[in-house]
């Protein structure tokens, strides 16, 4: 009798123990990204002169807000000067847009 106790027992740790293992955590979804990292899904707009600059521009602008590299209002002073270099870009002034972004870029740290 005491045998057979000792063996359920036995058996019954051995089950709850089991029982007791942790699963895996879970993967995280594919389109979360990390918090200021741009997502695998981040393209670099085409395009070629001024009207290429200016949208390459504010795609990293967009993504540097969305990642947490720059603030709101940062992210609106350059998206103005953006806009101004569009607006000379759109008037066939090439020369003046990229002189535009380059001076934007230069002005808040951008290479």
């Amino acid at each position: 009798m005491r045998a057979t106790s000792i063996l359920f027992t036995t058996v019954a740790a051995l089950l709850l123990a089991a029982c007791q293992t942790a699963a895996p955590p879970a993967a995280p979804a594919p389109e979360q990204a990390a918090a200021g990292v741009t997502p695998s899904t981040f393209r670099m707009p085409a395009g070629s002169g001024c009207a290429g600059e200016v949208d390459r521009f504010q795609a990293v602008m967009d993504n540097d807000l969305a990642t947490g590299h720059t603030t709101k209002a940062v992210h609106g002073r350059v998206s103005a000067e953006i806009e101004n270099a569009r607006k000379s870009c759109a008037a066939g002034n090439d020369a003046g847009a990229t002189a535009q972004i380059r001076a934007t870029r230069t002005k808040f740290g951008y290479p």
